[in-house]
């Protein structure tokens, strides 16, 4: 297996990353960055079109992939996770330094790019909607339309020959999860208990129960915890529900019982801590492409199950301030505009007039997310007015005014250093991020090791 911190494992990418980007290494100061790991990359090097009339093929940049891929037999031999790199040109004609970085526990993973993602600045931290619970929603009770005999009778006649769980099997899942399964969810896995092994004998259920129904002992309880987001993205959301919505906008809920997917990554669950206009026992689904929320599907298994109802209900929303506001050129026109009580995230976007003046959110109880894009803000050291911040995300230039000023705030759990992906130096992020560390008794971010040697 090749080694990942020999040269020559990566000099067949090299080659090819200097033959593309040949004028921008010769010139004093630049650089090219990237990133790899086992299930993906982010190398910048073009694709070849396919030939005209047929679909692109791995045999049109082969000498692409060939290049990467000895690159992640290496991670897998390392038991690496990834590792990102910075390549530069030295002063001696074929000659190049290159800079492989691998990220320790100060920091997540940046989203394919060789810059850091967020700076962890405390241990064990999450973002604010991570730790919410579902309210307590007085007087909600199950739908109408819930009918355990009507379920396990309609699933009977469809599914003849399926295999049913034993009440042994359905005690061993409620001792695991820690809670018992809803009624109607237990009613149909005495009818069907969805084994590999018991496919042969019975026809698939996902036609019956219209949805890719997990076994016994896949079903799992969708919490917070379960749907891992990553700072940047759960820091920018906010958790809301009004009295229209059927489901808790939560990342995640004890309540949630994950029994099946749509067949494309999407949980199907049982919402035992519905909306103040749901019902306990409702049918949602918990989107794997959000980082929050989830959309109700039916009332009730039942509902789903023998009605073949899928499409929730309309909901007539109410018009309320925004908890996250986008102040730029094309949406929220001002800060002024975005400001009142119980705004949480303030995100300062393209903004093509004077830089504004954070003075408008000024003790504001709720904001505890702050972005801006580079040259937004009129004097950065106003941040330290915002006395509730859980997380910042400013430009390296932003960064580097508070910290020769001494206006870094001490309540961040985690920040942000939004860089140009080419332009910006990871290594200079880098930099600027082990001095945010510092301040936070954090250690530094990364380990770097440099290789040198000719590409030729």
């Amino acid at each position: 297996m090749p080694a990942l911190h020999d040269f020559t494992t990566w000099q067949p990418l090299l080659r090819l990353l200097y033959a593309a980007h040949a004028e921008t290494l010769t010139a004093p100061g630049w650089h090219v960055a990237g990133q790899i790991s086992p299930g993906a990359w982010s190398v910048p090097l073009p694709f070849r079109p396919p030939q005209p009339g047929r679909a692109s093929q791995v045999s049109d940049n082969q000498e692409q992939f060939d290049a990467v891929g000895q690159i992640v037999e290496a991670l897998k031999e390392n038991g690496s996770d990834g590792v990102s790199f910075v390549l530069e040109a030295t002063s001696a004609p074929s000659d190049v330094r290159l800079h492989l970085i691998s990220l320790g526990s100060s920091a997540e993973p940046g989203v394919a790019t060789a810059h850091p993602g967020t700076l962890l600045l405390a241990d064990g931290a999450l973002p604010e909607p991570a730790r919410r619970l579902p309210e307590p929603v007085p007087g909600v009770v199950p739908a109408p339309s819930a009918d355990v005999e009507l379920l396990q009778h309609t699933l009977r006649e469809r599914l003849p020959d399926a295999v049913g769980a034993s009440d042994e099997e359905i005690a061993a899942v409620e001792a695991r999860l820690g809670v018992p399964l809803p009624t109607e969810l237990r009613a149909l896995y005495q009818v069907v208990r969805s084994r590999y092994e018991d496919w042969d004998d019975y026809r698939d259920p996902y036609d019956i129960v219209g949805c890719e129904l997990f076994p016994l002992d896949e079903v799992y309880v969708a919490d917070a915890a379960s749907r891992h987001v990553l700072w940047k993205f759960g820091a920018t959301e906010a958790v809301e529900t009004g009295p229209e919505d059927a489901v808790q906008g939560l990342v995640g809920s004890p309540g949630w019982i994950v029994f099946g997917d749509n067949g494309g990554g999407d949980r199907i669950a049982i919402d035992l801590t519905p909306g103040p206009d749901g019902h306990v026992g409702q049918v949602i689904i918990i989107s794997h492409e959000e980082n929050i929320g989830a959309g109700l599907v039916t009332d009730s298994l039942t509902d789903m199950v023998v009605h073949r109802h899928f499409d929730g209900r309309p909901v007539r929303r109410t018009e309320r301030p925004p908890l996250v506001a986008y102040v730029n050129h094309a949406s929220v026109p001002s800060i002024e505009a975005a400001a009142h009580p119980g705004l949480e995230v303030l995100s300062l976007g393209v903004w093509e007039k004077e830089p504004l003046s954070l003075a408008p959110v000024f003790g504001l109880p709720r904001l505890r997310t702050l972005s801006a894009y580079p040259g937004t803000l009129a004097d950065p050291c106003e941040i330290a007015r915002l006395t509730h911040l859980e997380y910042l995300e400013l430009p390296p230039a932003e960064w580097r005014v508070l910290l020769d000023a001494g206006a870094v705030p001490t309540e961040l759990l985690a920040a942000g250093i939004e860089a140009h992906r080419q332009q910006d130096n990871p290594l200079q992020t880098i930099a600027l991020a082990n001095e945010i560390l510092a301040l936070y008794g954090r250690p530094p971010i990364a380990d770097i090791t440099v290789l040198e040697g000719a590409i030729s």
